[in-house]
């Protein structure tokens, strides 16, 4: 076998298990996020998602993204348990099946598993936003459509040779396909759900909810963080050294300067420098620069960065004036910032960064027809995932409902979904409220 073909394998497969490492961080995230009676339910959430993802995407994920078929969704190989044969011939080309692909020339399964980690984190990322009143079942259900509809089909407009492709949209690791989907899911599980009780009052003003440890939270982020060097050059599918080490730096580079920007926001507009929006920060400014990684310089990834952690602080304060509940801040990282880094592309792409690719974007001499091929793109996905999405949590309220009891709600979903408590020998035995009073004053 050919050394390069050796080699590109192993920077795939190394790449996707550091994605796949991205689990263990969502699931500390999130759990460090939410309160010690729901700390239970966060991981094992986080800990099904991918299980359940990964037979999604095997069985027909893979097949309706970059199977060959129309510009709207893969037709062939949508049953996937076979794979491939192993001869040479096939080992690399798929022409036939798996056009959209044919370009790497690493083996079908190598790039099947790096595939899978991404469509397991678009689905995590629901997760976190609607923490703390979900049904298990539902969410577990509503996973498995993630896995087989709704990300693999957008996953085949622009990965796939679908038709947002040809309209020249470009989205190297997934602003978009990844990130804005699971924002976009995630926003309408969120309104048909209902905030958390307390969160609001009936002025509007908002209870805040403290998360129970933020030093899980910051453990999370930073296994976050190493993921997405696996995440971002691993999407290059070659290990190119010039191409590899330069999205390294790109993707550092957003990360740090939207760190020190959502601080300073923070400090600016809270009066501190809260920890949660500066954890969220640094995520913000990963997931802005993951579509245009490969594509700008690191000057402008400075740029990218130090917007994304102001935009993820005033999300996060604006979701809370919209009273939508999101105890993670999933959608003012994932959503706000996926939109906004995919719009990144159209402005700060350079062609002599990756020749033959983007071209340039509008601050570079580029014209409007990049910056506005990705927001043609950002809104046919919008709309696309939003509808279905949403149809799907409606059906699923309808039918088996979404949400706990409000009794359950209170006395905590580790107790009431599973039976286990996060920290049984810390829990005290003087409860701190009276759940029947709680349940009367809120029906006055």
């Amino acid at each position: 076998m050919d050394i390069k073909v050796v080699v590109d394998t192993l920077w795939v497969l190394i790449t996707a298990m550091l994605v796949f490492f991205m689990n263990l961080g969502f699931a500390c995230v999130e759990s460090g996020f939410a309160r010690v009676k729901n700390c239970v339910n966060i991981l094992s959430k986080n800990f099904v998602v991918f299980a359940v993802s990964s037979i999604a995407f095997l069985v027909l994920g893979w097949g309706f993204m970059f199977g060959d078929g129309n510009p709207f969704i893969g037709l062939k190989g949508l049953l996937f348990l076979s794979g491939p044969d192993n001869s040479p011939a096939t080992a690399g080309a798929y022409q036939g099946v798996y056009s959209a692909i044919s370009w790497t020339t690493i083996p079908l399964w190598a790039k099947f598993f790096f595939q899978l980690v991404f469509a397991g984190t678009a689905a995590t990322i629901v997760s976190g936003a609607v923490a703390e009143r979900i049904k298990y079942i539902a969410f577990i259900i509503f996973t498995f459509a993630m896995g087989t509809i709704i990300y693999p089909i957008v996953g085949h407009w622009i990965w796939g040779g679908g038709w947002l492709a040809k309209s020249g949209m470009w989205d190297f690791a997934g602003s978009t396909v990844v990130h804005s989907v699971g924002g976009w899911s995630a926003l309408a599980g969120v309104i048909l759900l209902g905030p958390r009780f307390g969160k609001y009052n009936k002025d509007g003003s908002v209870n805040p909810i403290p998360g129970h440890n933020l030093t899980v939270a910051t453990i999370g982020t930073f296994v976050l963080w190493l993921g997405w060097f696996g995440f971002n050059p691993g999407s290059t599918m070659a290990a190119v050294p010039n191409d590899i080490s330069r999205i390294c730096v790109t993707t550092n580079t957003a990360a740090s300067m939207a760190t020190l920007s959502a601080i300073i926001a923070s400090w600016i507009i809270l009066g501190k420098p809260d920890l949660g929006m500066t954890l969220n920060g640094c995520l913000a400014g990963l997931v802005a620069i993951t579509a245009s990684c490969a594509y700008v310089s690191v000057g402008s990834s400075m740029v990218i960065g130090a917007i994304a952690g102001i935009l993820v602080v005033l999300a996060v304060i604006g979701f809370d004036r919209l009273k939508l509940d999101d105890p993670v801040g999933a959608l003012s990282v994932h959503l706000v910032n996926g939109i906004f880094g995919t719009l990144c592309v159209g402005l700060f792409a350079q062609e002599a960064i990756m020749p033959g690719t983007t071209g340039s974007g509008l601050f570079f001499g580029g014209g409007p027809q990049l910056f506005f091929a990705q927001l043609k793109g950002i809104i046919a996905v919008g709309i696309f995932t939003f509808s279905i999405a949403f149809m799907v949590w409606a059906i699923l309220k309808a039918t088996m409902g979404i949400r706990v009891s409000l009794h359950e709600e209170l006395i905590g979903l580790d107790l009431g979904e599973h039976g286990n408590s996060a920290y049984p020998e810390f829990i005290s035995r003087r409860p701190q409220y009276s759940i029947s009073n709680i349940v009367r004053n809120s029906e006055e």
